[in-house]
């Protein structure tokens, strides 16, 4: 209200400061797709001069779109600003950093990710095993000989239980649900919890086949129970070694 009580036009907004502008601006330009993944940016002397800011207020505005893995800073002669891909993977590289912080300063906990992964992966089994083609089938199967001829102390042995979960994931044709899968299978990596003796090594197999067996059927059911009693004795065997 004005001072002889008559309501005032709204008019005016708040104004940006220029670190923002040059923030929403570049933001624009990649999600718009005028800046395409891979693209290397102007160089920062010129980007400064585009924008008439000084060189300062650009590269704050470069490091919060870094932070918001829009771009990335690649050092060297040869180096630059570049755009990073903005797809599918993009929101599980996002999550996967942002759920790596948070374990790590201990505002999440493990078994409140892992339960998070469990009921994920319950559906991502289901649309496996329903949609699967012939090439998922076969990426599969082939992690899973991989991982019988593997010992449990083996380097390659985590790298290849996140390929295998991931691989179910990918083959449910929902990319959101399969980048999804990965961060959180990334974030809590069971494997890495376990106290890994040549016992649950084996067992772990086993049940990998059982999964896979039930995907190879196109059964939905089985793909089902087989991922619940696997991920249940992963979860069981990894308290137990926690509380030790």
């Amino acid at each position: 209200m004005s001072s002889d009580g008559i309501a005032a036009k709204v008019i005016g907004q708040s104004v940006r400061r220029p670190r923002e502008q040059v923030e929403e601006t570049i933001r624009e330009a990649i999600l718009s797709g005028d800046l395409k993944s891979g693209e290397m940016l102007p160089p920062e002397a010129e980007l400064a001069r585009q924008f008439g800011v000084s060189r300062t207020t650009l590269r704050e505005a470069l490091r919060v779109l870094s932070s918001q893995h829009l771009i990335r800073k690649v050092p060297g002669a040869r180096g630059g600003n570049f755009v990073q891909a903005v797809d599918y993977k993009f929101l599980g590289r996002t999550l996967m950093d942002s759920m790596s912080n948070l374990m790590a300063l201990g505002r999440v906990d493990f078994d409140e990710v892992a339960a998070v992964r469990q009921f994920l992966e319950v559906p991502a089994v289901r649309l496996a095993a329903e949609k699967r083609s012939e090439a998922d089938l076969a990426t599969l199967e082939s992690i899973l000989h991989k991982q019988r001829t593997l010992s449990v102390d083996d380097p390659e042995v985590p790298g290849l239980d996140r390929k295998f979960h991931i691989a179910i994931a990918q083959s449910s044709e929902n990319r959101v649900l399969a980048s999804l899968v990965s961060a959180l299978h990334h974030a809590t990596e069971p494997v890495s919890y376990l106290d890994l003796s040549p016992d649950v090594g084996r067992d772990t197999v086993k049940q990998h086949g059982a999964i896979v067996r039930a995907i190879g059927r196109q059964d939905p059911e089985s793909a089902e129970a087989a991922i619940i009693e696997h991920l249940t004795y992963l979860r069981g065997h990894i308290t137990d070694h926690q509380n030790r």
